[in-house]
């Protein structure tokens, strides 16, 4: 009641104001539109249109405000993803600063940040906070549970290959079985069953699949928490913090023997063992998929989508509401080495523009906490299943809900959720370079070109393009390009790019309880 006394005051300059934010269309954000906007009214008076829509739209309509200088919205929640962008353009409110100065007034003293789990992905590296983590997901391996129990297909699986059908450690074994649903069991229960799920339409969110983790479990980059250095997960090589390249011609990874690798097996694996329908699917069309009930395993899954599976009506839950699936460390390909990153985690996070007039802006901050605030947020992480700060976790709530979330809770209870991390700030304007992904990848999807064209061209686009920030911008730490090189002779080089490897190896499983201690 205390943080809830403390909104009706602060907001006592703003009453009657209307203040309007946009975020990408997910559950936890459909409950912020629908529900908690509502809430936020009723103590405040300040009225709030939350507009919902896809991330591509969201980093969009932040772009044009940003170059217009029109304030089209107060507040935007935009994944941290951009933190590269935020503290290199000096367009972005500090919020570290802005808490401690001018936004001193209305910052809630119960704010805490220490407690938001993502808080280091708002963070730049000049140390100071950007954004305000407002929903967290990860890209985590999800699998059919109770298929991989059954006796007669365990036995049917280790028949063929050799080993134990478990939670795969590898991507060959991940291969193996995807080929043992799709093409040896077929059918369970009279239904067609798939033994891999993805998802690749000629649309951005085709472009988030490579580089918000592809490329790294696959190994493309370098050892290092959280991104690889200093090639980081999207291929880009830096020095100190100015990026140098994305070709391996200059040092980057982008077309190297790992990529290409990485690339490969998403085609292969989709043409081979997806559904049918999984080639014209985005990234939301596809994230509910499994709940169909004809899915035996997905490489990575985000767990952004976690509360639609929960449904006790859906053929993947029991009778006593706890899930037939579970989720586990997703597998990685043969150039992933210890020390690397394995997955990809983001934080929704909220974000203030420097152009937004301060009243409006100050406005928008007490909504943002208030969604966030403590007496809010367990019950958003409830609803939403995107928990964002560690006492929501740890809570003796969520200890009760785990055994019905599949792995969810374990997952955030263990130092697992340090070794998934978003894009990094080797990437100085994600909105620009993002794009260029999906329109070439979807060339070697749609076989225009070969997987190395497509990747070389790639990586030529990507260096043309960080040319261009580094000539025409004024952003701080800004692209100096290498000079070109053989790119044998970078090959040859310790750590990223990598020489090419052995890319079929023996395929290894771990049961559940063994993946699981792997997050310990």
């Amino acid at each position: 009641m205390d943080e809830m006394r403390w909104f009706i005051q602060a907001a006592k300059p703003f009453r009657g104001m209307t203040i309007r934010v946009v975020s990408e269309r997910i559950d936890t954000h459909v409950y912020e539109s629908n529900v908690l906007t509502r809430a936020f009214s009723d103590i405040t008076g300040i009225n709030v249109v939350h507009e919902l829509t896809g991330e591509d739209d969201v980093i969009k309509k932040l772009q044009t405000q940003i170059q217009t200088g029109v304030n089209l919205y107060d507040a935007y929640i935009n994944d941290s993803d951009l933190i590269g962008y935020h503290y290199r353009s000096g367009e972005t409110v500090i919020l570290s600063d802005y808490i401690e100065a001018e936004g001193k007034s209305v910052t809630l003293p119960t704010l805490d940040l220490d407690d938001f789990i993502g808080i280091s992905f708002t963070e730049a590296p000049d140390g100071r906070v950007y954004q305000l983590p407002d929903q967290q997901f990860a890209n985590l391996y999800w699998y059919r549970h109770d298929w991989f129990a059954r006796p007669d297909l365990q036995k049917k699986f280790k028949a063929i290959y050799g080993y134990e059908l478990g939670v795969p450690d590898n991507w060959s074994a991940y291969e193996d079985i995807a080929e043992f649903f799709t093409v040896h069991v077929k059918e369970i229960d009279g239904e067609r069953v798939w033994g891999h799920m993805d998802y690749a339409r000629t649309d951005p969110s085709l472009g988030w699949r490579m580089s918000d983790a592809w490329l790294s479990m696959a190994g493309a980059g370098d050892k290092g928490l959280p991104n690889g250095y200093p090639v980081d997960e999207w291929g880009i090589r830096v020095i100190g913090c100015q990026p140098a390249g994305a070709s391996v011609k200059r040092g980057g990874a982008i077309d190297s023997p790992a990529a290409v690798y990485a690339v490969t097996k998403f085609v292969e694996w989709l043409d081979k063992y997806a559904p049918p329908e999984a080639k014209e699917l985005n990234f939301t069309e596809a994230g509910e998929w499994v709940s169909k009930g004809n899915i035996a395993q997905q490489v990575f899954w985000y767990t952004a989508f976690t509360a639609s599976l929960t449904d006790p009506d859906l053929p993947i839950v029991n009778e006593d509401g706890t899930p037939k699936w579970r989720m586990a460390p997703s597998p990685h390909g043969v150039y992933w080495d210890e020390g690397m990153k394995l997955g990809y985690q983001d934080a929704g996070s909220w974000t203030l523009l420097k152009n937004t007039p301060p009243m409006r802006r100050d406005a928008a901050w007490l909504y943002a906490q208030f969604v966030v605030s403590k007496s809010i947020s367990l019950k958003k992480t409830l609803v939403g299943l995107t928990p964002i700060r560690e006492s929501d976790i740890e809570s003796p709530v969520m200890t009760e809900r785990a055994p019905y979330l599949g792995g969810l809770v374990e997952f955030y209870r263990s130092r697992g959720r340090d070794v998934w991390t978003p894009t990094g700030t080797n990437v100085p304007d994600y909105a620009r370079l993002s794009n260029y992904w999906w329109q070439f990848v979807s060339r070697a999807v749609e076989g225009k070109e070969t997987v190395e064209d497509a990747m070389r061209q790639l990586a030529s686009a990507m260096d043309a393009e960080l040319q261009q920030i580094a000539d025409e911008s004024v952003l701080r730490c800004k692209p100096v390009l290498n000079e070109v090189e053989s790119e044998a002779v970078w090959l040859k080089r310790d750590g990223s790019p990598k020489a090419k490897r052995n890319e079929r190896p023996k395929g290894k499983t771990l049961s559940y309880e063994e993946a699981i201690r792997a997050w310990q």
